[in-house]
């Protein structure tokens, strides 16, 4: 059992100091998925990738934490967990705000619409939820790659499986969430 794991054990178990002792040994690891996955959002992204591994920490080890079988379930949790904030952050943005939902513009916004970016990412999260109810093998692949921004060997490696398992899960996720999120002709 790695030092991580048992670690995980006393977190698990409501050991406070065991939380202190696990963040030094996760916390680069999160910063760099959570960088990874910045990059790649739309330019003007409010949330920063420091932001989204506190927010994600708390929320991992927070009171009513479940308890981690592993190394890879604690990580696969936090690919859940920054799965959500982001999902948060989008619905947030896309919310009314007080007023109404009234804003001042100038002609030249008439036609604004969405980030698309932030619509994406919540039709994503709504077929990631249905793809999860037939495949929840598919939906952690996509998880990790899509939300956390990990290579597919990161993902066989975390899974103990070989590249090419999870190669042909994210070949049939992929194709099944561009089917279910394609415009309509």
């Amino acid at each position: 059992m790695s030092e991580v794991t048992r670690i995980l054990d006393r977190v698990g178990q409501g050991e406070a100091q065991a939380a202190q002792e696990l963040l030094p040994l996760v916390y680069e690891e999160l910063r760099r998925l959570a960088h990874q996955k910045m990059a790649r959002e739309a330019p003007g992204q409010t949330l920063q990738p420091t932001a989204l591994v506190h927010e994600a920490w708390l929320r991992l080890v927070g009171e009513g934490s479940p308890p981690w079988n592993s190394r890879g379930h604690f990580f696969a949790a936090a690919a859940e967990a920054m799965r959500r904030i982001l999902v948060e952050n989008a619905r947030r943005k896309r919310a009314l705000r007080h007023g109404a939902g009234l804003e001042r513009v100038d002609g030249s916004q008439l036609e604004r619409f969405p980030e698309p970016s932030d619509v994406r990412l919540l039709e994503v999260n709504e077929a990631l939820d249905e793809l999860a109810r037939l495949d929840s093998a598919q939906a952690e692949v996509v998880k990790l790659r899509f939300f956390v921004g990990m290579t597919l060997h990161e993902i066989a490696t975390l899974h103990g499986v070989s590249d090419k398992t999870i190669q042909r899960q994210w070949t049939h996720a992929r194709a099944w969430l561009f089917e279910r999120i394609r415009p309509a002709d």
